[in-house]
Formats: structure tokens, sequence, C-alpha cells
């Protein structure tokens, strides 16, 4: 079987420089990774691994060119997206390959391509170890789909594969790809635990999937779109995914707010608890850990807090279709099913009749919360029913304490507030939360109604944060916060504006990425302007862990008046924090 390796004379300086191309005349497979060089490799010894990994991989293949890589079948499939997630511990031994599959979206695709997409994904894996012993492969840019990979949990790895397109719409930042993985796993970890736990409760993997698969979905219903799905793109790129957004308080209003935290923990008692405060879909106080408070936060403005109770029975009702129990019974295998409409408009809910092994919880299912007389959220995920309001508490399961805690959820009019209790630590399960809820509408009612009205006279509105003529993004990654211009005032920008900014983003995380490997615990100042078509600037700096990102579509003179504006945004928003003085 003939095949070309273009650029083989090149190697050496690619590699230096962390990036290899590989081309082929037969398949789409002309790849473009970014991984860290073992510089105790030569160049020679690199471009041999290459030669013979690529003539290797490419002769297991040739028995099967149409469906090589399982590239072919993508554009078919999802809107030309694929999303899997195997163990490289599984299916070893000839005969067991599908038991390393915990999970592969479109399901509906034969095995043997889905066997082929995880097959390509575990040989890129192994190959970039060559250079990268210690950094695990990102993302590989092939001519027609680029493929982003994320280790989630040792050995297990979260890989999504999208089709490129000539359509602008369809141009996204691999970050923002990747962020989505880790979010999915984040959130599936909250409410089920670890996927290496769950594996080892039950090794053939059964359990494990049955968890997954209708986790994700829910997860995905998220980005429909009608029947399509929509990835973040370009449009997002005034967005910061995996961060909380917070909400100013003076200082009147945070002594009320402490107070009341204050309260919330002597209501508990001698019970140790958290707590997680937000004010429309802002957080205003926290006493968990960064990690859990993002993914507590998430949940909360996706299910819990008053513009998503409202927004779900409007904007979600259409997409539930046949059976949408909180519950699935799934056997150990997961069978093909019909279109991806069908995966999402109910179908699947059913089809996954199987053995009945498996009772499963779906948090994340839409329409599913709601607001009782005392003010206390309910649900029926959990078990219970809602009519006669006896239902399970909610529990998730916390990455500060490693332990599963009951969520106790009170709103009063925009005020949003979630109590963690452990498990263990109180004796009579439901009857024991009931009885901490009593005594939490005794303790703090009236310092909730205080808060609430504090609150609600110093804000702004959801234009709270605009600042005229600037649209921005501020992110400070020591704290896991951002803080952005309104949507409604991003919708204004022209395309040329986001895909300038988009383009900017990309090359600032590729400088991200770079200093990460090349000076470890090490933050890298940088500053990098981008003149769009129609003559905005698009401009970010970063500094210290924290970054700026400006879109500027009035300042079409010169690069010293963008420059001057970002200057004054920045002495006056952020105590000069981007400032070049």
């Amino acid at each position: 079987m003939s095949h070309s390796l273009e650029g083989m004379s090149r190697a050496s300086s690619l590699i230096l420089n962390h990036q290899l191309t590989i081309t082929s005349s037969t398949y789409d497979s002309k790849f473009f990774f970014q991984t860290k060089l073992n510089s105790s490799r030569s160049p020679s010894l690199v471009t041999e691994d290459l030669r013979s990994f690529v003539s290797k991989f490419y002769t297991v293949h040739s028995t099967n060119s149409a469906s090589f890589m399982g590239l072919s079948s993508i554009g078919t499939a999802s809107d030309g997206m694929q999303l899997c997630i195997f163990d490289l511990r599984r299916g070893q031994h000839e005969g067991q390959e599908l038991d390393k599959i915990l999970y592969f979206f479109p399901a509906d695709l034969p095995f043997s391509t889905q066997l082929s997409v995880i097959g390509l994904s575990e040989g890129l894996i192994t190959f970039t170890r060559i250079f990268s012993p210690e950094a695990a492969c990102e993302v590989i840019e092939a001519e027609r789909h680029s493929h982003v990979f994320y280790e989630a949990e040792p050995d297990i790895w979260m890989v999504m594969i999208v089709e490129k397109s000539k359509e602008s719409e369809a141009i996204w930042r691999i970050d923002a790809l990747r962020e989505v993985l880790k979010e999915i796993h984040s959130l599936f970890v909250m409410f089920h635990g670890s996927i290496r736990a769950l594996l080892e409760r039950e090794p053939g993997g059964g359990l494990t999937r049955a968890h997954l698969y209708p986790f994700i979905m829910d997860y995905l219903r998220d980005f429909l779109i009608g029947k399509k799905l929509q990835l973040p793109s370009f449009r997002d790129c005034l967005m910061e995914r995996r961060s909380v957004q917070m909400l100013t308080v003076g200082r009147e209003a945070a002594i009320e707010v402490q107070t009341l935290v204050r309260i919330l923990e002597s209501s508990a008692g001698n019970l140790p608890c958290f707590s997680l405060i937000l004010f429309q879909d802002l957080l205003v106080s926290t006493t968990l850990s960064p990690e859990d408070t993002i993914n507590l936060f998430k949940y909360a403005v996706l299910r819990l807090t008053p513009l998503a109770l409202s927004s779900g029975a409007k904007s979600w009702s259409y997409l539930r279709r046949g059976n949408s129990s909180s519950h699935v019974s799934i056997g150990s295998t997961l069978p093909s099913t019909g279109s991806v409409s069908e995966q999402f408009y109910g179908s699947h809910d059913a089809s996954h009749a199987g053995d009945n092994r498996y009772h499963v919880t779906r948090p994340l299912q839409h329409d599913k919360w709601f607001k009782g007389k005392d003010g206390f959220l309910i649900t029926d995920i959990w078990g219970g029913d809602i009519g006669s309001l006896n239902v399970t508490t909610p529990t998730v399961w916390l990455h500060q304490t490693e332990e599963r805690m009951y969520l106790c959820a009170y709103q009063y009019k925009s005020l949003t507030i979630i109590l963690l209790i452990p498990l263990s630590s109180i004796l009579n399960g439901d009857q024991g939360v009931s009885i901490l809820k009593q005594q939490l509408l005794e303790n703090a009612s009236l310092k909730i109604l205080k808060v609430e009205e504090k609150l609600s006279k110093g804000w702004g509105g959801e234009n709270a944060y605009h600042v005229s003529g600037y649209r921005y993004l501020l992110v400070d990654g020591n704290r896991d916060i951002s803080r952005a211009s309104p949507p409604t005032k991003v919708t204004t920008l022209s395309k040329e504006s986001l895909l300038a900014l988009n383009r900017l983003r990309e090359e600032v995380d590729a400088e991200k990425s770079r200093a990460k490997w090349d000076n470890p615990g090490r933050e890298k100042d940088l500053e990098v302007c981008i003149r769009a078509k129609n003559n905005a600037w698009a401009v970010a700096r970063i500094t210290g862990g924290k970054e700026l990102y400006m879109v500027l579509e009035k300042a079409n003179e010169t690069l010293l008046y963008a420059s001057d504006a970002v200057e004054k945004f920045s002495n006056r928003y952020c105590s000069g924090t981007f400032s070049l003085d």
C-alpha cells in the first residue's frame, strides 16, 4: 500500500516548535497536533518513530479504507459531531474490544465504526506519548475534522470529533470544546461519583454505561437549537465556561450576606454544612471549594434559579416526547437506535428497557424542579411523588470533603440558597432533612427577606455590567471568576469582529499552553491585538493569571487609539490591573 509522508525533511524544525504534520494522498489524514517534546529524543529518532507508526497504522486500516478512522461516517452523524468515552485498561484482548466503549454518541453508528474511531484515538494517544510522556495529547487537526482529547481520569478518555465546515457558523475554539468535555465529567462526578469507581463497583461496565448515556444526553439537550446541536462557536468567544459570575455588592449588603451565612450554619446546629447563595444567575456567597462552587453554580444556573425554573417550562417543554421518566433502566450493552432526533426526543428513554438491573437518576432532566409552598425546591428525580410531596432529598458528591451530601435549595423571589449537609450527619434520612428545613425557616426567614430586598435595590438589571463602547470579557483564573458584557450587547457585534476575537483567543490559548509546558507554575504576561476586516480591534491582555478580552468596533483609527481605550477601561474598572505602566 502506497502512502506519502510530505514534510519529513522538515521534521526537526517542526517538532522543536511542538508541531508535526503528516499527510497522505489516500485518506483524510493530514494531522496537526500540539504536544510537548521529549527533548531526550533526537530528531532522527522521532522521524523514524513517525515513519514506523504511519506505515503500521495505514497497513492495519488498508483492508477497510471506506471506514478509515471512522471519519467517512462523521458527515452524516449528528450534524458532524461524535463524542465518545473509553477506558484504555479495558478490551485489550481479542474479542473483548467492545468492553472499552463506555459511551458513544450517536449510538446508532455500527459498533465497527465506533471501534474504528476509538481505535484511532487510542493509537494517537499512544503515539503522541512518544513526544510527551508527561503532557497528554490535546487536539488532532485533520483536513476535515478536529479531534479534541481530554483525559478525564487516569486512562479514561473523552474525545469529541467535530466536522469542519465551510460555513462560518462552524468555527470554534478547541479550548472551548475541551471545556465542554471537562464540564460533562465534573457534573457527572458531582452526581454519580467517578467513572473508575463505578467500574470497580460493577466491572462488567453496564452500570457505568447506564449512568453515562442518559446523563450526557440530558446535558446535550441544552445545545439543541430546534433539532440541531449547536456547539460553542465563535459567537461565544466573550464567554468563559467553567467559571462563576459574581454579583458586585456594597459594604452594607455584604455584611447582611455574611450574617445570613452564619445563621444558615447555626440552623444546622452541630452538623457540618456548606452554603451557596445566588441572586438571579449571579453568585453572592459560597463556603465551598472552588471546584465544588463551579459545579454547583453551573447546576443552579441550569436548573434551579428563578430564570431556569421559568424558562424551563416555556423553552424546553417541546423537547419532551414519549416517556419522560426521571429514571431509566438500562442493560449492559447500549443498543443501536434510530435517528439523532429520536435520541433526543424521547424514544431512547424507552429503548433502554434492557434487563432492569440499574436504577439511574437523571439530575439534568428538564422541567423536574418545582418551588414548593414553603419556598423549598422539590423534585422527584431522586424518587418519590411530586403530587403527594413525598420525595427523596437530592444528593451530590463533594470534591472538597469526598463524601455525599444532601442538597436543600430554598428560593425567595430572586434569591436562591443552597445548603449542603453530609448524609452521615443525619440519622433519620429525609425525615431529619425535613426537620432541618423547618429550623432553617424559623431562624433565617427574616434575614433572607432583608438580604433579597437589599440586593434587589442595588441591582442594575441585566445590563448592570455593560460599559458603553466596549464589549469585553474579564477572567480571573486564580479564583475561577469571569465577567462579561451582557449577551444582548454582544449580539450587536458584527460577525467580522467576533471572528477576529475568536482567532485572537486561539492565539492566546496556544501561547498559554506553550508557557505552561516551558515554564510550569509561572504565569506569562501577554498582549495580542488583531485588526478585523471591518477595521475593529480585538485586544487581549494577560497578566498575573487574569485575562482581559475586548472588541472595539469604534476604534477604527490607529492601534494607539485602541490601546488608550483599553488603558481607560483597565484603570476605571480593573484597578489598573491591565495597564501597561
